[in-house]
């Protein structure tokens, strides 16, 4: 796997990557502003799949639980400059602002539709990957500062994202996890975006469906994975990469394990049909 990454600072880097695929499953501190140079990036959320191309650039908040995929295309890598807006500088750019931002009740990706002002902004970017010096921190800070205001007059709404600084409330358990259990996260995480501390989660958990998590979230992504194979028609190695496994091997044998037979002779059972 030849993957690369180039730092001006620590928010703001270059993103390379020539092999077949790299999957990751995340949860950002931080928002990461996206300008994609080349490939392709499928982001599969609870809600909602995205597919990225060459040219795009898009919002990721912060807190939200999802699955990415990079992959090469036209034989180019993927490659994207990324910024991190942390709440550090967001709290910063909005302290002279009068803003009270309404809370959205979901906080979907935002993508810009190559924007030309912000498409310049992140692309000014580019020569500063070469330098060897250590870029000036005062010349970062303006950039983000520059490519916040362009959101902002791009979006108009933008502020109940960029604006909220609250961390996650105690939500509804089973609600959360019934929506969120294909990515493949610690326990920890599922944790603090329900708003609970491990021990109370896994106690709420345990009284509300009577088993641990991990032997639930194994069940229901296996239980999805089934469903996706024998009812929607698709293969193994889409599958595996959208229910929350690590890869194709360990997929086909907790696959194997659970239902006992693998994923490949069921779909050939359906096939066959």
């Amino acid at each position: 796997m030849d993957f690369q990454l180039k730092y001006i600072t620590d928010d703001i880097k270059l993103s390379h990557y020539e092999d077949k695929l790299f999957k990751t499953e995340v949860v950002f501190d931080h928002h990461m502003l996206v300008w994609f140079i080349s490939g392709e990036t499928k982001i599969i959320q609870a809600d909602q799949n995205y597919l990225f191309r060459a040219g795009d650039i898009f919002l990721i908040p912060r807190n939200q639980l999802a699955t990415i995929i990079n992959y090469p295309k036209d034989g180019l890598p993927h490659k994207s400059v990324v910024m991190h807006l942390t709440i550090d500088k967001l709290r910063a750019f909005y302290s002279d602002l009068d803003v009270k931002p309404t809370v959205s009740a979901t906080q979907k990706i935002r993508s810009f539709c190559k924007h030309p002002l912000l498409e310049s902004c992140l692309a000014s970017l580019m020569p500063y990957f070469d330098i060897q010096d250590q870029f000036p921190a005062n010349i970062a800070s303006l950039k983000i500062q520059e490519a916040i205001t362009i959101i902002r007059t791009i979006d108009k709404n933008i502020d109940s994202i960029l604006a909220n600084f609250e961390e996650p409330h105690k939500i509804e358990l089973s609600c959360f996890m019934e929506k969120n259990y294909m990515f493949n996260m610690p326990l920890e995480k599922f944790a603090y975006l329900t708003g609970r501390s491990l021990t109370t989660f896994k106690r709420d958990f345990q009284r509300i469906y009577n088993n641990t998590p991990r032997r639930w979230l194994t069940q229901k992504r296996l239980e999805s994975a089934y469903y996706q194979l024998a009812e929607k028609n698709k293969r193994p190695v889409e599958v595996y990469l959208e229910t929350g496994f690590e890869n194709l091997s360990h997929f086909s044998y907790a696959f194997k394990k659970h239902f006992r037979l693998t994923p490949t002779e069921l779909v050939t059972r359906h096939t066959k049909r």
